[in-house]
């Protein structure tokens, strides 16, 4: 039964039946996927202090975004790297997917490296989003992370399939 269906999400409750035969009522949670993305030029790179009203902060996170409707992982990387950062990459590598809190939704993030960065205004940012872009050296994302300086969890890990750390 929904619940309820927004633009970027849409809720359920529905019956289910565990792998051991119990059946539940749960509640799903069905936002649209998104991606995450770390665009990195040389030794650097740009994370985004960007306020989160959820938790009336702000964080420092990877650029990343929401999908659209029939765009694929790497499109929305392209645009919303641009759209939240003001530059575009050469390189896109892929890096995998996430499930994000598979206890109530199905999101997935896909995750990608940038590379190959030039500025670009083919997107403007979006009139919602309080964004500062930071610059930052990739040998001090290791301790950003251990001290707590970075605690969003698609950051930590992209940053873990980047570079293992």
């Amino acid at each position: 039964m929904e619940i309820f269906r927004g633009r970027r999400l849409w809720i359920e409750s529905r019956m289910i039946r565990l792998p051991n035969g119990i059946e539940k009522e749960r509640i799903i949670v069905h936002p649209n996927n998104a991606v995450a993305i770390l665009p990195l030029d040389r030794d650097r790179c740009k994370l985004l202090k960007q306020y989160r009203f959820a938790i009336d902060q702000y964080i420092f996170e990877a650029p990343a975004g929401t999908m659209e409707d029939g765009e694929k992982p790497l499109q929305t990387a392209h645009r919303e790297l641009i759209e939240e950062t003001g530059f575009s990459a050469q390189k896109m590598l892929e890096k995998g997917f996430i499930y994000t809190t598979p206890g109530y939704t199905d999101e997935k993030i896909f995750l990608f490296e940038a590379r190959d960065l030039s500025p670009s205004l083919e997107y403007g940012k979006d009139e919602d989003e309080v964004i500062e872009v930071v610059d930052v050296a990739i040998c001090d994302l290791p301790e950003m992370i251990h001290n707590g300086t970075i605690v969003d969890a698609k950051t930590i890990c992209l940053i873990h399939r980047c570079f293992g750390c």
